[in-house]
């Protein structure tokens, strides 16, 4: 009996249960298992703790994942019909025989079935590696998420810095001395359109006040064409749009050194070479 617990005490049932011995000491086991009941009773008690412990520590992934993933694969995994059956034995390959040595007795022991341990535990480490996919699945879409708010709040910084510098200019040019403001007054036929520009002959700038116009919205077939009048001859100075379809405040013009006077006309987009004077806006004298 001591050398009974003292082979059991070894641990090599436990390893035998794992699957991680060599061929002999697999052979060794259960031909002490088939001598001894107490060994084949440490045995089974050691299987069965071992499926309990799969069982009670596998990873229970979320019921969208089980229905997405797992409701196919783990129940395929599960049936023993995905498995390699066993070669047919005849039964009197049940029975291990030997004889003793003391007489002629047989003593017979039914070969151990294969456990199911082994399935159990490959169900739960797939479990716990979906789980960990998922995981990091999860993650990168934080890392995502946070890279989407970077960027947004760098756009944001920018169109602020872009803000700050039309503000800049716009300050630059009212507090610009060479600058002369001239008031463009709405024709007879567009009583109620107005537009301020600012004018320096000696920088040779001439800029539209575009957050201040009084103006119809153009359509996306034309645009509004600046013109200045240098000695009863126009002079193309660029085209706009109405406010609403801008969020500049003002809008720097083509450079031009002299001027009488100044006009709008409504054209085709991307502008005319000579205006279209019936389509005449606004016009006003330096």
């Amino acid at each position: 009996m001591e050398d009974l617990k003292a082979y059991i005490e070894t641990g090599i049932l436990e390893l035998y249960v794992l699957g991680d011995v060599t061929p002999d000491e697999k052979r060794q086991v259960e031909e002490m298992a088939s001598k001894h009941p107490e060994v084949k009773a440490e045995l089974d008690e050691i299987e069965l703790s071992m499926e309990l412990y799969a069982k009670e520590n596998a990873v229970e992934p979320s019921e969208d994942l089980r229905g997405r993933i797992l409701g196919s694969l783990l129940t395929n995994f599960g049936d023993d019909r995905n498995f390699t059956a066993a070669p047919p034995h005849n039964e009197s390959d049940t029975y291990e025989e030997e004889e003793e040595e003391q007489g002629n007795a047989i003593v017979a022991m039914p070969v151990r079935k294969e456990s199911n341990f082994y399935k159990y535990a490959f169900a739960a480490s797939l479990a716990l590696l979906i789980a960990s996919a998922v995981a990091i699945f999860n993650l990168n879409n934080k890392l995502q998420d946070s890279n989407s708010q970077l960027i947004a709040l760098q756009q944001s910084k920018q169109q602020f810095a872009n803000q700050v510098n039309l503000m800049d200019k716009e300050l630059t040019v009212f507090r610009d001395t060479s600058y002369k403001l001239i008031r463009l007054k709405g024709t007879p036929k567009n009583p109620a359109s107005a537009i301020t520009l600012a004018f320096s002959p000696g920088k040779k700038k001439v800029v539209l006040d575009i957050a201040d116009m009084k103006m119809a919205q153009n359509d996306k077939a034309h645009q509004y064409q600046l013109w200045a009048l240098v000695g009863g001859k126009p002079v193309d100075l660029g085209v706009f749009d109405s406010a609403s379809d801008t969020t500049a405040s003002i809008k720097e013009m083509k450079s031009i050194a002299s001027a009488d006077a100044f006009a709008v006309t409504l054209e085709p987009r991307g502008g005319s070479v000579n205006p279209t004077l019936d389509q005449m806006v606004v016009i006003g004298k330096y």
